[in-house]
């Protein structure tokens, strides 16, 4: 893998849209197994997939995976885990809402 330069796959996928009140999500599966590590990105190519309320829509589509190059790689293993605990640092518990308004 290159130092600097990004490389491109194209990869079939399944993507699934859930709109229901149990369970409200998007999820993509890489179909031939391909696997997405730290700095990379991924665009599913298509149009907009709306689910109505209720259903779940999957649909096949092709993603286009760009690669990290080493160096935004280490970059992302070395400054995410600073990222990460920013997120952590919130609570949305009830009790937190509970306790400010007293």
């Amino acid at each position: 893998m290159p130092l600097l330069t990004r490389a491109r796959d194209r990869v079939p996928c399944t993507v699934e849209v859930s709109h229901r009140f149990e369970s409200l999500h998007a999820h993509v599966r890489f179909d031939d197994g391909s696997v997405v590590h730290p700095g990379d990105e991924v665009e599913v190519l298509g149009p907009e997939i709306m689910a109505p309320f209720g259903e779940v829509v999957r649909e096949e589509r092709v993603a286009v995976i760009t690669r990290a190059s080493r160096l935004e790689r280490w970059w992302t293993r070395m400054t995410g885990d600073a990222e990460f605990m920013e997120l952590c640092e919130f609570s949305f518990s009830g009790d937190a809402l509970g306790e400010a308004a007293r």
